[in-house]
C-alpha cells in the first residue's frame, strides 16, 4: 500500500527540535500544508496493522498565551489535526519549553491518550522524550512532555545524505535496545518513523511518542512488537541507503523502485556494510516468508539487539591526520638580517654537556660530608651533623615545585590517588529536579555526555530562583578527599561550585545541614578545587550556586545555565 508522504501528523510529533518547527512554519506559508492534509495511511506499509480514522470532536479553540492549570503557557501550534493539537509551550513554574498534546475530554481516543501517557511516564528510560504530565482538567485532556531543543530528528539528518556506518549503528543499537526495554515493561511504539528519533548534541539516541503517538490516532497492532521490529529495520534501512523500504516516498526520502520487491541495501548503494546490510532485512523480513542470505529474521526487538552483540563491533572512524609544515630552513640563521651566514653556519650545532655540577652536585655533596666525618673523628659529630643539614638546605633549594595554582601548601611529596564513584542522585531539595536520569553521564568516562541544569534568565547567579543545582556522589566507603576535577560544557562569565561532606545520599537534606569543604570559581570549562586539608567523606555534594550565559533559549527565553560532564575525585 502507499506510504504516506511528511505530513501534519509527523510534524504533530515534534518535541523539541528546532528545525522541524521551523519546517512546519515554512511549509504553511509556501501552501504546503493543504498537501499535508491529504494523507494516507502510512503505517500499513509498515506493517503495523494500524489504521488511522477521524474523530468526531473538534480540537479545541485555544489560542496562544492560554495557560493550562496556571502553569504551562502555549507558545505556537505545531499543528492541528483529527480533533487534538500540538504546542510548543512553557512551563513557567520551571521556566523550561515543554511540548503539549490536547484534546477535548469528550474525544473517542481520550482515554486511551491518557492511559498511553501515564504508562510511558512510569518507565521512567532516559532513552525516552519523558511524559511529563497527563491530566483531564476543564473538559480537557493535555499531555506535556520533554521538548529537546538541541535534538536533531533523523529525518533532518537523513536529508543531506546517508548515516556514516557508525552512526547508522550506534542508531541500531540504541534504538533496539531502548524498545527491548519498553517491551519488557508491556510497552510499545506502533509508529517508530524518521521524525520519532532524535540525535541529541552529546550524540545519544532519543526516542519520542512512545505509546502516546499510537494512542493519539488510533493505531494498534496484534503484533506489536513485529511491528517496532520492522520500523527499527526500515530506520536502518533508510540510514545505510537513504531510500525508504517501500515503493512510495515518505520523509523526504525517495521509495524503491517499482515492482522490484524489498532488496537490500547493499544492492541499492555501494559500500554499504554489509553486515549492517544483513541486519536490516533480518528486520524487514520478519514474517518468516523471506530471510536475508538465509540469516534467521528477527521478530522483536530482544532478538534485533542479541544480532547487534553477535556482530562484530563498529567502531569510531579515525581522526583525520594532518601533516605538519614542512620545515624551511633559511640561510640567515646566525648574523645580521640581510647578510648572509658564514661557512658551516647552517650546521646543527651540538649543545654542551651539562656542567658537572648539575649532574653529580649532590653527590659531591656527600662525599665531602663523608670525608669530613672521618677526618674529625668521633668527637666532631656534632659538626659534621651541621654540615649534613647544610647540605640537605642547600638540595631543597635546587628543586622545583610544581603546583596547579590551587595547591595552598605546594607540598607535592604525598602522591595523589584517585577516588572512584559508586553511585551519583541530583539533589534538589526545594522538590524541583533539573535532569536526574543524566546523573551517571558525569561519571561514565565518556566527555561528550553531561548532566545539565535548566536556564535561567535572572543572571548568573541561581539564587533569585533555586539556592543551587547540584549531585550527590556516593564513593562507595568513607574516603580522605583532597581535591575534586570539574570539567563543564559551558564557558563564560563565572561558574560557582562548592563542595560539601554530605550525610548520605538524600535529595532534599537541607543543604545547611553539611559541611562545606571547599569552593572554587573559574571562568573556563574546568574547574580544580582543592581543600584545605583532606576530609574524611563517602558523600560529598558538587553543588552550583552560579553559572554562565551559554546563549539564549528562543523557546524559553533564558541563557544562564551550565553543564557537568566529567567529576573526579583525589585524595
Amino acid at each position: 500500500m502507499a506510504e504516506r508522504s511528511t505530513s501534519a501528523v509527523d510534524v504533530a510529533d515534534n518535541s523539541g527540535d528546532e528545525p522541524l518547527t521551523a519546517k512546519a512554519d515554512q511549509s504553511t506559508s509556501d501552501g504546503v500544508a493543504q498537501d499535508r492534509e491529504r494523507e494516507t495511511d502510512s503505517e500499513e506499509a509498515q506493517g503495523s496493522g494500524g489504521t488511522e480514522s477521524p474523530g468526531k470532536a473538534s480540537p479545541p479553540e485555544l489560542h496562544s498565551g492560554h495557560k493550562l492549570a496556571r502553569r504551562y503557557r502555549l507558545e505556537e501550534c505545531v499543528t492541528r489535526l483529527d480533533g487534538f493539537s500540538s504546542w510548543r509551550a512553557v512551563d513557567e513554574k520551571l521556566r523550561r519549553a515543554v511540548g503539549v498534546h490536547l484534546l477535548p475530554a469528550d474525544h473517542p481516543r481520550a482515554r486511551s491518550v491518557l492511559a498511553a501517557a501515564r504508562s510511558s511516564a512510569l518507565l521512567g528510560d532516559p532513552r525516552f522524550v519523558q511524559v511529563l504530565d497527563a491530566v483531564e482538567e476543564n473538559d480537557l485532556v493535555y499531555v506535556v512532555h520533554e521538548w529537546l531543543p538541541d535534538a536533531t530528528e533523523l529525518t533532518a539528518l537523513l536529508a543531506s545524505g546517508p548515516l556514516e556506518v557508525h552512526e547508522a549503528y550506534q542508531m541500531v543499537s540504541q534504538v533496539s535496545q531502548a524498545m527491548a526495554a519498553a517491551h519488557r515493561e508491556g510497552l510499545a511504539h506502533l509508529r517508530l518513523t524518521p521524525g520519532a528519533v532524535l540525535r541529541t548534541s552529546s550524540g545519544q539516541w532519543r526516542i519520542r511518542g512512545l505509546a502516546v503517538n499510537a494512542a493519539l490516532r488510533g493505531i494498534s497492532s496484534d503484533t506489536p512488537q513485529r511491528t517496532d521490529t520492522e520500523a527499527i529495520g526500515a530506520l536502518l534501512y533508510a540510514s545505510l541507503t537513504q531510500r525508504w523500504p517501500y515503493e512510495s516516498d515518505a520523509y523526504g526520502l525517495s521509495g524503491l523502485p517499482k515492482d522490484v520487491g524489498l532488496i537490500a541495501p547493499d544492492q541499492v548503494r555501494a559500500g554499504v556494510h554489509r553486515g549492517l546490510s544483513e541486519l536490516a532485512m533480518r528486520a524487514l523480513a520478519n514474517d518468516g516468508a523471506t530471510a536475508s542470505r538465509h540469516e534467521s529474521p528477527c521478530t522483536t526487538p530482544e532478538e534485533l539487539v542479541k544480532a547487534i552483540g553477535e556482530m562484530p563491533r563498529i567502531r569510531p572512524p579515525e581522526p583525520a591526520f594532518t601533516a605538519p609544515p614542512e620545515y624551511q630552513r633559511t640561510s640567515y640563521q646566525q648574523g645580521t638580517y640581510g647578510r648572509p651566514s658564514p661557512p658551516g653556519a647552517g650546521q646543527p650545532v651540538t649543545a654542551p654537556p651539562p656542567p658537572l655540577q648539575s649532574r653529580t652536585g649532590k653527590a659531591l655533596k656527600w662525599a665531602v660530608s663523608a670525608l669530613l666525618i672521618a677526618a674529625l673523628g668521633l668527637g666532631s659529630w656534632q659538626l659534621a651533623d651541621a654540615l649534613m643539614d647544610r647540605g640537605n638546605k642547600s638540595d631543597d633549594t635546587k628543586q622545583t615545585h610544581t603546583t596547579d595554582g590551587n595547591d595552598k601548601n605546594g607540598d607535592k611529596t604525598k602522591p595523589v590517588r584517585p577516588i572512584a564513584i559508586k553511585d551519583a542522585q541530583e539533589y534538589y531539595p526545594d522538590g524541583k529536579p533539573q535532569h536526574p536520569a543524566d546523573v551517571r553521564l558525569t561519571y561514565d568516562g565518556d566527555s561528550t555526555t553531561y548532566w545539565r541544569t535548566y536556564s535561567y534568565t535572572g543572571g548568573p547567579t541561581l539564587a533569585p530562583y533555586k539556592q543551587g543545582v547540584g549531585i550527590v556522589y556516593d564513593l562507595g566507603s568513607t574516603q580522605s578527599v583532597s581535591a575534586a576535577s570539574i570539567a563543564l560544557n559551558y564557558g563564560g562569565d563565572h561558574t560557582t561550585v562548592s563542595l560539601y561532606a554530605a550525610g548520605s545520599m538524600s535529595s532534599s537534606a537541607p543543604v545547611d545541614s553539611m559541611r562545606k569543604i571547599a569552593t572554587g570559581t573559574t571562568s573556563g570549562r574546568q574547574l580544580k578545587i582543592a581543600t584545605d586539608k583532606a576530609v574524611d567523606a563517602r558523600y560529598v555534594l558538587v553543588w552550583i550556586t552560579a553559572a554562565p550565559y551559554s546563549g539564549k533559549d528562543q523557546y524559553s527565553g533564558a541563557g544562564y545555565k551550565q553543564a557537568i560532564t566529567d567529576v573526579k575525585f583525589t585524595g
